[in-house]
């Protein structure tokens, strides 16, 4: 056996380690804080008030120590494999969105704009550059109307659409009044017109759908009535358009109805909405409404203004024949009809269905309607959609949610039911608890997390939504994403919460623009995708999405953060590991870091010095 030292020679090297430990948590916090702007581009005053107040003895010490049974790595033995920059002209680079390879694809029914990944061989291993003169954005409300020019440098939209007030160019920011095709008056008295008809006040309706969302200020104003918007739009001749909705603060994605599923739980969504989104809604055998229909809860709403609506009124204005706008709507009503919707309400431009409660509202719907076969409406993942009707689940007694926030830790309707196998109630509540306890330790290692800093957050591997509901605040929100492969599907439990998310494969890109979120948190990720895909794959899309100066927080084992922080010490971030709340004796460890501000053009490099 080796030679050990003496005990007063391992007390003495404990102490030191732990002093420098210490220190290095303080100057970890003090990277965080000078690293992390919140105004226009001139520095964090945020961040200088709470570092005033960082209490570094309220932190548990990182001990590295090996007691789970995987021999502990000196990670200074390994060699930073140094992972460069991308070329300036990928500044705004979307792997599964590439405008080149889009229009390789049949155009028919939106095809080359659906999701098409690069094959391995053409996978970019390299980190996206920030535009020059990037800044951080805005902090939330005033992001809403003011996006920094430098950040999305892309003014045709304020000529394509000037006269429908939806974005304007003024000196070094783009001001969005908060229009929108179908409500050049504003998206508030829109709004309100909605709120005539539909219960958006009472807290019942809390989750939507923003099919063809332009900017997203539909979703923007919604926030107001405490209603959080999925939006969705293409990448197309509008440029930027989800660019510009995620540096305003609104959640959105690049997405399209063409011809697979949305990545949505079925009966997810409270209200889905159409402004003039341009959608054949009556065409291919009603399979939109259809896909729509399959992704409202019981009791929904779907909205649809513009045309056809009010045709008579319009239709020289549109320029389009009278009768085939007349067939357009009489399409869209029969499938309506044959989903048993009830229509409400249809006053000007603007009309509104309603989804039946339940199976009974809808007698002998089997019979007349092509019914889906499927015996799983969550199986969507690059699923091709049906013209077929999603039917009620066979135990529909319990659908009731509660109005929210109540419903953020209320029992959700389908564990109640016990719909998800090895999810029990108590286990739900477990969670719950447990993930409060970790987001208030978050909330010591990073003093900004309540500051509103950080407006867009990810949770890369959701679960059942508990990080978000016990970080969830005004000032922000969470894009749950549940990972295609996780062994139980857990997000329509999310969706009950009142919370928003969406199905992906992290083998593959995410359905955004480069730094379009502020902190991304990744729980058990990489154990999940351990022999799935590559590490380092994974690690260069967050930095893809990460904003300059955004933070990370992982939490995995020991053995596997250890091999996550190698490959990031080779890129712009600075890292530091720390036990987590439970002490140094729990083999589950919290990697923090935050992401270096550089933009293109720089030669600096790409290790963590």
């Amino acid at each position: 056996m080796g030679n050990k030292g003496n005990a007063g020679d391992r007390r003495s090297k404990g102490q030191l380690s732990s002093i420098l430990i210490v220190a290095g948590l303080c100057l970890c916090f003090y990277v965080l804080g000078i690293w992390q702007r919140s105004g226009f581009g001139k520095g964090d005053s945020i961040a200088v008030e709470i570092m005033k107040k960082a209490d570094c003895n309220s932190l548990p010490t990182l001990n590295v120590e090996t007691h789970h049974g995987h021999e502990a790595k000196q990670l200074d033995d390994f060699q930073v494999k140094e992972i460069p920059p991308c070329d300036d002209r990928f500044i705004d680079y979307t792997p599964c969105q590439d405008q080149a390879r889009a229009m390789t694809f049949p155009r028919e029914n939106m095809n080359y704009r659906e999701r098409h990944c690069p094959p391995e061989k053409e996978k970019l291993h390299c980190l996206i550059p920030a535009p020059k003169g990037y800044v951080t954005p805005f902090l939330w409300p005033k992001s809403r109307d003011f996006v920094p020019y430098a950040n999305a440098p892309y003014k045709s939209l304020t000529v394509e659409k000037a006269i429908q007030n939806w974005i304007q160019y003024e000196g070094d920011v783009f001001r969005f009044p908060g229009g929108g095709t179908q409500f050049p008056q504003g998206a508030d008295k829109y709004i309100e017109q909605l709120a005539g008809v539909i219960p958006i006040d009472n807290g019942m309706v809390r989750t939507a759908l923003d099919t063809g969302c332009g900017v997203a200020s539909w979703g923007a104003y919604l926030f107001k009535k405490n209603v959080i918007a999925m939006s969705f739009a293409p990448r197309d001749s509008h440029e930027a358009q989800v660019q510009f909705a995620l540096e305003r603060g609104v959640p959105a994605v690049i997405g399209v109805l063409g011809t697979i599923k949305m990545p949505y739980p079925s009966m997810a969504f409270d209200m889905a909405h159409c402004s003039r989104c341009l959608i054949p809604w009556g065409g291919n055998g009603g399979m939109y409404m259809m896909e729509v229909d399959r992704v409202l809860r019981p009791g929904g709403y779907w909205i649809l203004s513009g045309p056809p609506i009010n045709w008579r009124t319009h239709f020289k204005a549109w320029l389009r024949p009278r009768d085939q706008l007349e067939a357009d709507q009489k399409n869209i009503e029969d499938v309506a009809k044959l989903l048993c919707w009830e229509k409400i309400s249809e006053k000007q431009d603007i009309a509104v269905w309603r989804k039946p409660l339940n199976k009974q509202d809808c007698p002998g719907q089997d019979a007349g309607a092509p019914m889906c076969e499927t015996q799983n409406a969550n199986d969507v993942w690059y699923k091709k959609m049906e013209a077929c009707i999603t039917p009620y689940p066979v135990s529909i007694d319990s659908m009731e949610v509660k109005p929210f926030p109540e419903r953020l830790n209320a029992i959700p309707p389908i564990l109640a039911r016990g719909a998800i196998q090895g999810v029990s109630i108590d286990s739900f509540y477990e969670d719950t608890k447990a993930w409060q306890n970790h987001v208030k330790a978050y909330k010591r290692f990073n003093k900004l997390l309540d500051s509103g800093r950080y407006r867009n957050i990810m949770d890369m591997n959701a679960g059942l939504g508990s990080f978000a509901a016990a970080i969830h605040s005004h000032k922000l929100w969470v894009m749950n994403v549940m990972p295609t492969i996780a062994e139980k599907d857990t997000l329509g439990v999310v969706f009950e919460r009142g919370l928003i998310g969406i199905y992906h494969d992290w083998c593959e890109a995410f359905s955004t623009y480069p730094r379009t979120y502020d902190l991304i948190h990744a729980s058990g990720l990489f154990s999940l995708y351990k022999d799935k895909c590559n590490a380092e794959d994974i690690l260069i899309e967050m930095d893809r999405i990460l904003r300059p100066e955004g933070a990370v927080i992982i939490r995995d084992e020991e053995h596997v953060l250890n091999d996550v922080k190698r490959i990031v010490d080779g890129m712009r971030w600075n890292t530091k590991m720390v036990d987590n709340e439970g002490g140094p004796l729990i083999s589950e460890k919290v990697l923090l870091a935050v992401k270096r501000y550089w933009v293109a053009g720089e030669k600096n490099t790409t290790a963590t010095k």
